[in-house]
């Protein structure tokens, strides 16, 4: 195998670019929050332990104006355009609070509500920032050939279709274009997802901020810059995040509506008895104590703690949710879109099959795998880590490797105790066997191979002064809790999930068979992937999209909702996402989705508890005379009964029953099978069961 890439050059999941992040500070709504909740800590212990209001009134004031009057400015613009928006409710609620004498109350609503816009501005700027990051992927610069064969160093920009550019070993790829000639291998990964770079020869395509490996290419420039698949990412993206249809937590819905009757009512509870002949201060206080008592306050909490409590627990399991509309939103999917490399799979190559060739130089499994660790320990080729990672986890002490060389999509070569060892790929030195013994060995690699090819694996032969030694079987390993995952979304969902991923189709069958897919999208570049999804969304359904890398970021912001996985995700998916799974424990994504349907439930019991409190009061107001300090009893009490039960999904026992169901949905959907065992590719068959398997 050619040494292509290393660590940290590897542009895969886990790379991390130079970003240009907005600093918080930087955002106007950011510096108007943090006054705000400055100012108000402030006059809060002054309130709490009774000092005079001339100390502590300015600060509340100052709270007020501070956080609320940005709010106040665009509400008044939404009713300017006939709409009466959340933000002015807040703030006239606010200032209601404050002429009623509930000053502190007014002034925590206030921080409570800039403070939830100025993270909404923040993770908006955060989003931008990945997206102009991914223009980094692409070089600056190119080098032009020109027809007398000339070189010149070009801007990326100005490149035209036609034009022919030279990749030199180790560079980024400046535009998309097919390969004229050379060999190398290109890694690829930030654009179709695959785990392992991809042999390019002459006629095949290759793609803008992909990053070439040992050989150097000569391409021809096949698209205009500003339409390559990388620049095509960046327009998807942010295509999809303004055009993605504004979220809204139920309540919002109605609130509008709700409100506006609401003011309508108390003007008429004021107005008629006056008109009847009902003294001012009679009626005064009537439509006072309508206007408490029929108040949204509990209604809006009916909503608020169960979602945010939820979001919480989640956050202590490893599931950032970046809203209550998102906790919302997770428990209205009902299909589920996964990518391969990286979600289902850890992302990273292992061997998964040694294979002796009989009668091959009576090589064993140890031996096997020894020769071929030595002489790609020079290497830094992903499959030249997995095959050294994998005799170290066996005990194995490397034999120094000599006059070590490497011929990009071949293999490599090295000198190990004396003997040459060849280690690469079968097509390529599996030809010009002119013994007949060895001729017999070679037919056998080839037999191996294939059968190793057709399993899923991508096979390695490894070569012992010329006979034929054995095939090694390299895959990505599928993560131990995929296939439960799998079953625990189709039970939740109605519909078993979809696997939509740009790896090679056979692949990426083998690998659905094993965790019980079986509607399978390969091959897929983003726009295709986002075609998928805008298409399951045009015909009704809520799709979430779970993954990880550049390539899917596009389907996440498209999706009803997007879940990126955390430790290896690029900084474009987990910006773009509207979760994240930190930990990258898969199996916490239907566990989320079972606590985000809880956490519906409770809503629905809030808003039916503050709907009866509601009712009542407001009939007790029309039809006799309710005590004013009756009122706002009765009004906060059910604000805080349903805030309390809202509570409730704070507590571990919530986790632990979301996990629960989703559990219990994966054993009554699963079947037995390879799905059952959790394994695939690098799980099965009994040289993955002893320490080559744990390496792998």
């Amino acid at each position: 195998m050619a040494s292509t890439l290393t660590t940290a050059a590897r542009p895969s999941a886990g790379h991390r670019s130079v970003r240009r992040r907005t600093r918080v500070l930087a955002l106007p709504e950011a510096r108007w929050a943090l006054a705000s909740l400055v100012l108000f800590l402030a006059g809060l212990p002054l309130d709490l332990l009774g000092a005079p209001a001339w100390t502590w009134g300015p600060l509340f004031a100052a709270t007020y104006l501070t956080g609320g009057w940005e709010p106040a400015r665009e509400g008044l613009k939404a009713l300017r355009g006939r709409t009466l928006d959340v933000d002015l409710l807040m703030v006239v609620a606010a200032l209601g609070a404050a002429a009623i004498g509930q000053v502190l109350d007014g002034a925590l609503l206030i921080v409570i509500f800039a403070t939830s816009g100025a993270l909404e501005a923040v993770a908006t700027a955060r989003t931008a920032d990945s997206v102009r990051g991914l223009l980094d992927l692409a070089p600056a610069t190119a080098t032009r050939l020109l027809g007398d064969g000339v070189e010149e160093t070009v801007a990326t920009a100005e490149l035209a279709v036609g034009d022919v550019v030279v990749i030199r070993p180790g560079e980024r790829i400046g535009a998309d274009g097919r390969v004229l000639a050379g060999v190398s291998e290109v890694d690829q990964a930030t654009i179709t997802g695959e785990p392992l770079p991809v042999v390019k020869e002459p006629g095949d395509e290759v793609f803008a901020g992909t990053l070439n490996g040992t050989g150097a290419l000569r391409v021809e420039v096949g698209r205009d810059p500003s339409e390559s698949v990388i620049a095509r990412i960046v327009r998807m993206v942010e295509e999809a995040s303004g055009t993605k249809a504004p979220t809204q937590l139920f309540i919002e819905k109605v609130e509008q509506r709700y409100s506006l009757g609401m003011v309508v009512a108390t003007l008429a509870v004021f107005f008629v008895p006056l008109a009847c002949g009902a003294g001012p201060t009679d009626a005064l206080l009537r439509a006072m104590t309508f206007m408490i008592v029929a108040s949204p306050c509990a209604v809006v909490l009916a909503t608020m703690p169960p979602l945010l409590s939820a979001l919480a627990n989640a956050g202590r399991h490893g599931v950032l949710v970046k809203s209550a509309v998102v906790m919302e939103r997770l428990g209205q999917v009902d299909t589920v879109a996964l990518d391969k490399t990286g979600t289902l799979t850890e992302g990273t190559p292992r061997v998964t099959a040694v294979r002796p060739v009989p009668g091959g130089g009576d090589a064993d499994e140890d031996r096997l795998l020894a020769l071929a660790a030595a002489a790609e320990h020079p290497s830094e080729h992903p499959l030249a880590r997995a095959v050294v990672l994998a005799a170290r986890a066996r005990g194995h002490r490397l034999l120094p490797a000599e006059d070590f060389t490497s011929t990009p999509g071949v293999g490599v070569t090295a000198t190990v105790g004396g003997d040459t060892v060849e280690v690469g790929a079968p097509a390529r030195l599996l030809h010009g066997a002119e013994h007949p013994h060895t001729a017999r060995a070679a037919a056998v690699a080839a037999t191996l191979a294939a059968a190793l090819e057709a399993d899923g694996h991508t096979a390695v032969l490894v070569k012992l002064n010329g006979m034929p030694l054995g095939v090694l079987g390299v895959a990505d390993r599928l993560r131990p809790d995929a296939a439960g995952t799998v079953a625990a979304l189709a039970g939740l969902t109605g519909t078993a999930p979809i696997l939509l991923t740009g790896d090679n189709p056979r692949a990426a069958a083998r690998l659905a068979a094993d965790v019980g897919i079986t509607d399978v999208r390969a091959g897929l570049l983003p726009e295709d992937k986002v075609a998928a999804v805008q298409e399951w969304e045009r015909a009704g359904r809520r799709v979430l999209v779970i993954g990880d890398g550049v390539n899917d970021a596009p389907a996440l912001a498209a999706a009803h909702t997007g879940i990126a996985m955390g430790r290896a995700g690029s900084d474009l998916a987990l910006e773009t996402a509207d979760a994240v799974i930190v930990r990258d424990e898969l199996a916490t994504v239907p566990a989320v989705v079972a606590l985000s349907r809880r956490a519906r439930g409770l809503v629905v019991q809030n808003l039916v508890i503050a709907g009866a409190f509601i009712a009542g009061l407001v009939l007790w107001d029309l039809a006799g005379t309710l005590p004013l300090p009756l009122g706002v009893l009765g009004h906060e009490g059910s604000t805080v009964l349903v805030g309390l039960n809202g509570l409730r999904l704070l507590r571990e026992a919530a986790w632990q029953r979301a996990a629960a169901t989703a559990a219990a949905t994966a054993a009554a959907t699963s079947t037995a099978g390879p799905a059952a065992a959790g394994t695939g590719p690098a799980g099965t068959g009994p040289d993955c069961t002893g320490p080559a398997g744990t390496a792998a």
